[in-house]
């Protein structure tokens, strides 16, 4: 599996750099996914946008792992730069009700930073009380 990551303060981003996700890449992409998730990261993009297929919708379920360890984490799972085919098969199997989805990497980081704000703010909202 050829994938770059991209660590930032607040989030990290998985580039994926294949033309077909494929039940090869699935199980390397979970242990990434923990890996990052045990290094303290609670907030992981994907970007699939070097990506072109997928064959089987089983493939796509590791991302459902990275979304569960980061809502586990109190943080968000994003999944961006869907091409056509790859989103045909999320919506076949229901899995973009679970993924947040946006189309380019500057709405992740958006929401991202966002969702920050509103815990920082939320939490010395409940200290004050």
């Amino acid at each position: 599996m050829r994938f770059s990551v991209d660590k930032h303060e607040k989030y990290v981003v998985i580039t994926l750099n294949e033309s077909s996700f494929s039940n090869e890449i699935t199980p390397k992409l979970k242990s990434e996914f923990i890996l990052l998730n045990a290094e303290g990261y609670c907030n992981i993009v994907l970007d699939l946008s070097m990506v072109q297929e997928c064959s089987d919708c089983q493939d796509l379920s590791s991302l459902l792992v990275g979304d569960r360890l980061c809502k586990k984490a109190n943080g968000l799972f994003i999944v961006t730069g869907i091409h056509q085919q790859i989103a045909e098969i999320i919506e076949i199997s229901n899995l973009g009700q679970s993924l947040n989805i946006v189309s380019k990497l500057d709405e992740a980081t958006d929401l991202i930073f966002m969702e920050e704000i509103e815990k920082e703010l939320l939490g010395s909202f409940d200290q004050k009380n």
